[in-house]
């Protein structure tokens, strides 16, 4: 009879689990009577752009909402960097490295590109009592370095956001999120009611966080937008995972198929 010690007990754990980057294990999620996660597992390697497809009750917009803080699961464990955590709001999320992008993003309108990146989390200078005055000289050189990084051509940071197209405010919003290093980004919907050139802008946005190995999730009803940019591709109905399966080993008819 073969025994196995503690050490080859951990390495066989890390191996079942992949390295992933999150796993969520057995998550369950009720609304009253209404079963809207069951028992889902869901993973996501570093680096990776993982699309989430599923039709309108398939519970995808419920597995966002408890990764984003917004709803707790009622069962299941889930785990960053190995590590179980405890998502019980929007903040707890926020401050693992999670953050979500939703399709009308979280913006003022009427605030600039500059503040709008830095909102809630403003850059000061020294000050007595730890107050001071607003560090408006260097947040304007981070966000003029943050919207480059994702290809945005800007012509200042002092720009009101409402100028922007839907393209460019989706832009600001993931530049905002990879300047305060997030680990996750979940793309709720990004392409939705945008023109097809606003829509290439923000799958090169995408691809660009793929290239400089940021982790996504990206949420589409639109399969022609999830399967070129997707590293694998998980698909969801009524409320369960029904597939998780790589883009060459699928095409869009068949997803469309699957999830209908």
């Amino acid at each position: 009879m073969s025994t196995t010690g503690p050490t080859e007990q951990s390495q066989s754990a890390n191996a079942q689990s992949g390295d992933y980057l999150l796993r969520c294990v057995g998550l369950h999620k009720w609304y009253g009577s209404v079963h809207a996660l069951r028992n889902v597992d869901f993973n996501v390697r570093a680096g990776e752009v993982v699309g989430l497809v599923g039709d309108n009750g398939a519970g995808k917009s419920t597995l966002i909402k408890v990764l984003s803080g917004v709803h707790k699961q009622d069962k299941g464990d889930i785990f960053l960097e190995g590590r179980k955590v405890v998502i019980d709001r929007p903040r707890a999320a926020m401050q693992l490295g999670i953050e979500t992008i939703y399709q009308y993003t979280a913006m003022i309108p009427e605030m600039s590109i500059l503040r709008n990146i830095f909102i809630g989390r403003e850059l000061r200078k020294a000050g007595p009592r730890g107050f001071g005055w607003l560090d408006r000289k260097r947040m304007a050189s981070e966000a003029v370095a943050s919207i480059a990084e994702v290809g945005l051509d800007l012509e200042s940071p002092h720009r009101p956001v409402k100028e922007l197209s839907g393209g460019q405010r989706q832009g600001v919003a993931i530049a905002r999120a990879m300047h305060f290093q997030s680990k996750i980004l979940i793309l709720d919907e990004p392409t939705n009611h945008l023109s097809v050139k606003e829509t290439n802008k923000v799958l090169d946005h995408v691809r660009t966080l793929s290239e400089q190995g940021v982790t996504c999730i990206f949420i589409s009803h639109n399969l022609h937008h999830i399967h070129p940019i997707s590293d694998r591709i998980v698909a969801m109905a009524r409320g369960e995972k029904i597939a998780d399966i790589h883009p060459d080993d699928t095409n869009i008819d068949d997803l469309n198929k699957m999830i209908s």
